[in-house]
């Protein structure tokens, strides 16, 4: 899969001439995949819970989409507006209400 096409300023991402926020450039690789790991799998619960009609599990599901894209930078405060132990400490706290490295699963 090729990158999507940058802003000049490398702020946002240009998909289908839409811009959207980038993801914090200065995320550890560790930390950006257990992030978007955490991100797909609550994708999966949204749409699994809109099939079962599942309102309680949708709303849960989608606060794990929005806490896994602040802790990537995509929400929230704009990462480049945030000094470099802001930026930690977000992503951090993205994390553990995410239930940790490599655990998708749980409630924020």
């Amino acid at each position: 899969m090729r990158e999507p096409e940058r802003t000049a300023d490398g702020r946002h991402v240009v998909i289908g001439g839409r811009r959207w926020r980038a993801s914090d450039p200065d995320l550890p690789d560790g930390v950006r995949e257990d992030l978007v790991g955490h991100l797909m799998s609550a994708r999966r619960d949204v749409a699994a819970a809109l099939r079962s009609r599942d309102p309680g599990a949708e709303r849960l599901a989608r606060s794990r989409v929005a806490l896994a894209k602040e802790g990537l930078g995509e929400r929230g405060t704009p990462w480049w507006e945030l000094t470099g132990d802001e930026r930690r400490s977000r992503w951090e706290e993205a994390l553990r209400r995410l239930g940790g490295r490599g655990s998708a699963g749980a409630p924020p």
